[in-house]
This record gives C-alpha cells, sequence and structure tokens, in this order.
C-alpha cells in the first residue's frame, strides 16, 4: 500500500519555535503573491496553441533534465526514459513503461529542490494524495493523465491559476517570435515575452554558427558578410525583440571575461569565422568582446542584460552527441569575476541607463567577489542561485554570503530557469519560505525588527524582481 503524500504547512522552516512561528508570519504576507519568471526556457507554442499537455512524462520528466539526470547518474538510460536522440533514433515511446521507472526511482530525490518540486506539484497542482513509488506509480500517471485532459490543466489555465503575471521565455537571436506574436494578437491576457539569446552567434565555436548566421541574416533582412552588418543584424533583432514584449537579454558564457576589441580586430576575427579559420583563443576574445556590445546596445535599447557564465556544458560528450544539449550534464567550473568583469563594468558600471544581473555556478564567488562588485556598481546587481544551487540550502548559503555585503536590494528577487512549467509556482513557494526563514533569523537575533522584515520580504518574492527587469 502506497504512503499519503502530505506537505507539512511548516516546511523549509527552522525546528526552532522562535525562528519558525517568526518564518511562517512572514511567509503568510507573500505566499499569495503573483508570481513574476523572468528567466525560463517554457515553450511559447504551449500558451499559443494551448493543448492539453499529452501525458505525465511528456510534462514532467522529457523536458526536465533536473529530473532525469540523478535518474542518468544511477544507470538509468535516457532512452529508457523516453529523451529524444538527435537523430531521431528509436527511445522508449511507452510513456507508462518510462513513468513507471521513474515511481520505482522516486526515493533518489529524496532531501534534493527538486523532490520538494515534485511534491508540491503533485500535492497542490495534481491534488495527488499518494507518494510516488513503484507501487503507485501507475494510479498517479493514470490521475494526472485524465487531469490533464480537462480545460482546467491546459496551459493557459494553469498560468492563470498559477497567478503568473509575466513569464519570459528564451528564445534565439534568429527566432521569428511567431508564438508570441499569435499570444500578442489573441484575446488572452496573459503576459508571456520574450528574452533574446544570442549565444548561437555570438559564439563563434558554436557547432551551427554558420547555419545561425544565415538565419540570423534572413530574419533581419541584413547581409551578414562584415562585423559591422552582422552588429546592424542584431541590433535589429534587438528592437524586433523589444517590439514583442522583451524586457531582458541571456548571455550564457564559459568565462565571464569582457574585452573590447578594436573594429579592425573583430572584423579580422569574424571574417576568420566565415571562412572556418578562428582559433579558439580568438573566439573567446570575440565572445568577450559582445559582451561589451551588448552591454553597449543595453545602454541604448534599454534591455536588462543577463549573464550566466561558468558552466561546462555538454561535459558528457556521448550524451551530447547523442542526444543534443541541456540534458543535464553542464558541470560548473571555477570563475573569476574580479578582472573578467572590469573591463564592462568601467565602462557601463555607473551607466544609469545599464542594467546587468550575473548568475553563478561558484559559490566560493558570493562572498570573494560578487557581493562586493554588487556593493558597488550601481549598474550591477545579483542573480539567485542558479542550478544546483537552487536548493534550500543554496538559497539560504547566497542570502547569508551576500547579504551583509550587498544588502538584499542589489539582488533580484528569484527566477526558476524551469523547463517543466508546472514546477514553477512550487519553485517560487520554495523561494518564498526559504527567504522568510532566513529573515526571521534576523528577527531572532534583532539584527533586524519585524516591520524590517515585512519589507524585506515582499521584496525579495515581488518587488525586487518587478523592478530589476522593468515589468
Amino acid at each position: 500500500m502506497a504512503e499519503t503524500l502530505q506537505l507539512d504547512d511548516n516546511r523549509f522552516f527552522d525546528s526552532d519555535p522562535a525562528i519558525r512561528n517568526v518564518a511562517r508570519d512572514l511567509y503568510e504576507e507573500v505566499r499569495n503573491l503573483a508570481i513574476i519568471s523572468p528567466h525560463g526556457h517554457t515553450e511559447p507554442a504551449w500558451f499559443n496553441e494551448n493543448h492539453p499537455f499529452p501525458d505525465p512524462t511528456e510534462l514532467l520528466i522529457i523536458p526536465d533534465h533536473y529530473v532525469f539526470r540523478m535518474l542518468y547518474s544511477q544507470g538509468i538510460t535516457l532512452e529508457a526514459l523516453g529523451i529524444p536522440t538527435a537523430d531521431g533514433s528509436t527511445v522508449e515511446t511507452d510513456r507508462r513503461r518510462s513513468w513507471q521507472i521513474f515511481g520505482d526511482n522516486f526515493h533518489l530525490f529524496a532531501g534534493t529542490p527538486t523532490g520538494a518540486w515534485l511534491s508540491h506539484q503533485f500535492a497542490l497542482v495534481f491534488g495527488v494524495k499518494e507518494k510516488l513509488s513503484g507501487v503507485s506509480a501507475m494510479r498517479i500517471y493514470d490521475e494526472i493523465t485524465e487531469k490533464l485532459q480537462s480545460p482546467e490543466f491546459r496551459p493557459r489555465a494553469l498560468f492563470d491559476r498559477f497567478n503568473i503575471e509575466v513569464l519570459t521565455t528564451t528564445d534565439p537571436a534568429e527566432s521569428t517570435l511567431e508564438h508570441h506574436q499569435s499570444i500578442r494578437n489573441s484575446s488572452w491576457n496573459g503576459n508571456v515575452v520574450p528574452c533574446f539569446r544570442p549565444d548561437g552567434v555570438t559564439d563563434l565555436n558554436h557547432p551551427q554558427w554558420h547555419a545561425n548566421l544565415h538565419a540570423l541574416s534572413e530574419v533581419s533582412g541584413i547581409e551578414t558578410s562584415t562585423y559591422a552588418d552582422f552588429i546592424d543584424a542584431l541590433e535589429n533583432r534587438r528592437a524586433f525583440f523589444k517590439s514583442n514584449g522583451a524586457v531582458s537579454t541571456d548571455h550564457g558564457v564559459f568565462s565571464p571575461h569582457t574585452e573590447e576589441l578594436s573594429r579592425q580586430e573583430a572584423e579580422k576575427v569574424f571574417q576568420q569565422a566565415l571562412q572556418g579559420g578562428v582559433t579558439r583563443e580568438d573566439a573567446a576574445r570575440f565572445t568577450a568582446h559582445m559582451l561589451m556590445e551588448m552591454a553597449r546596445m543595453s545602454t541604448e535599447d534599454g534591455l536588462v542584460m543577463q549573464i550566466h557564465p561558468g558552466s561546462f556544458r555538454d561535459h558528457n560528450e556521448a550524451v551530447f552527441n547523442r542526444f543534443g544539449a541541456d540534458k543535464g550534464c553542464d558541470i560548473p567550473v571555477q570563475t573569476e569575476y574580479t578582472r573578467n568583469l572590469r573591463p564592462l563594468l568601467g565602462k557601463y558600471g555607473s551607466d544609469s541607463r545599464f542594467r546587468l544581473i550575473i548568475f553563478t555556478l561558484d559559490e566560493a564567488t558570493y562572498s570573494r567577489e560578487l557581493a562586493p562588485l554588487a556593493g558597488h556598481y550601481p549598474a550591477l546587481k545579483l542573480g539567485p542561485p542558479w542550478w544546483f544551487n537552487d536548493s534550500i540550502a543554496g538559497m539560504t548559503r547566497f542570502r547569508e554570503r551576500v547579504t551583509e555585503t550587498a544588502g538584499i536590494y542589489n539582488t533580484v528577487g528569484f527566477n526558476d530557469d524551469t523547463r517543466a512549467f508546472p514546477s514553477i509556482p512550487a519553485r517560487h513557494d520554495l523561494a518564498r519560505r526559504v527567504d522568510s526563514n532566513f529573515l526571521a533569523r534576523l528577527v531572532s537575533r534583532h539584527i533586524i525588527d519585524m516591520s524590517d522584515a515585512l519589507i524585506m520580504v515582499r521584496a525579495l518574492a515581488y518587488d525586487l524582481v518587478k523592478q530589476a527587469y522593468n515589468v
């Protein structure tokens, strides 16, 4: 017999009642605030077409690398979970069989943020009463499948039910944004906006760089045979994204290195790339230069600039070759910010027109580099913990290491960075609980009083993200 699924009202709060009671009071002030989700990877087609999600496996396992990377680490193949291959070769197509594997191994997620998010989704989004296990897997699969066919569980209905005020997707520079345009022209009032992600054309070593550059030329109507034309095409697309509601750009770079090349140097490297002869060193310098260019453009068009550095992407080459990117094998690397960001911050860090949000996978940099930088440069704000650190302990460490130097007002609240749509309310609820608990600790030690804490908890849940992204 399966166990009952129960979510304690005091989950994630300290066991010390003096802290827990304050945390609970703070959380009650923000638990029902609207969600602003300024950075994620949900599909705009979901909200444009508003088709039912097909089944629980397609909804909760296949798009979510947080889920299948854990299963893969225990020797379960991605093929068995139905993860599509890059070449379209055969994988498991029986969604029930993949879900049974998930249920048989759900215990692997105990104590992880993924386990907390999934339990929230099962209990509060889908109303499941049993814990997921090998015994209950098929009952839960059938229960969720039946609900997904009802109007209440269509993408737009869930968007409204989750109380999402703004949802940002992530879209390549060469995207036509056809789904975003259709949403904006529809009678639905959900606010789904794009984010400009130019990595596919600014990284000269990207395996699809030539194809992406050609697509950029096609959609912009600008022949990108010179560096100057390339810059014109990027500015064209940024304006197009902004006209479709975009408020931000995003740059997933290996290193936060910034460096300004002369026009002549940039042209030379660009031409070498066109001819297929660019070196890795020159490609890295070009990426560093493009961060400077993107900062310049942000001062002119007002788009908030996000940088996500420090990920060794597709570390497992065999998985990448068979399944493509974003399959759970991106691994953090040690990252340096003080020297690498100096050229960009020296030129734009005090410009009132510019907003830069930095994320990190290297927690050691919080107190050593990032908090002091954000505690000085007006343009720089710190993004919340990213990937492996977007956890109960990771969020707490972030607040502990950053707040004394930079305060909370040089941070930008929370974003969920999700690919699995139903996890959005779960992730925001966890963050609100963790921040409430952190502030309750400060109250209990008389570092702040309750009136301060009430203002701060709302800022962390809602006000800061709204300010930072101009939404």
